[in-house]
């Protein structure tokens, strides 16, 4: 099985029943066992700035399902879940993003790992680096928490547990 880290975020409704359902979802693709999820971070939005507020997460996958196959599974639950494409970088019901996939890198037009802007982002590298700071990122050669060091962790704040848990 491989390991795969998979990257959330939600800044439209109720943020954190996305997060959890697109949780639940993920542990039922097929051949996919959920080994871990993060804190859940409120975070400022990158890219387009007029917009809600983001919430974070990572959770780390043992999956059967190649690559291109768990990249459909997770368009499929974002479709799910109402996520309408009408602005790059705009606001969202979910967002699910393939970070890594073992130790794979991957270059093709619909199908980037190690996700191509992770390294620059405290909002996917604060999550990350709580699951895991000592995984690598297979074409920079360097971890988690180093990439983050790098970085800074931003405007990234966890959430209270009560939050998160609310349904």
């Amino acid at each position: 099985m491989a390991v795969a880290y998979i990257g959330l975020g939600s800044n439209l409704g109720d943020r954190a029943r996305y997060l959890r359902e697109a949780i639940r979802r993920l542990k039922a693709l097929p051949g996919t066992k959920l080994e871990a999820v993060s804190s859940f971070y409120d975070t400022a939005p990158v890219g387009v700035e007029d917009q809600p507020r983001f919430l974070n997460a990572v959770v780390k996958l043992c999956t059967e399902l190649p690559p291109k196959r768990l990249l459909e599974g997770l368009l499929e639950i974002e479709k799910k879940l109402g996520r309408k494409r009408t602005r790059r970088w705009g606001p969202r019901t979910v967002d699910l993003d393939l970070l890594l996939y073992d130790d794979q890198v991957i270059s093709e037009p619909e199908l980037q790992v190690p996700h191509p802007r992770m390294h620059e982002r405290s909002f996917v590298l604060v999550p990350l680096a709580e699951l895991d700071p000592e995984v690598l990122h297979p074409a920079l050669g360097r971890t988690a928490r180093e990439l983050l060091e790098g970085v800074g962790r931003g405007d990234v704040s966890p959430i209270e547990q009560e939050e998160r848990c609310r349904r």
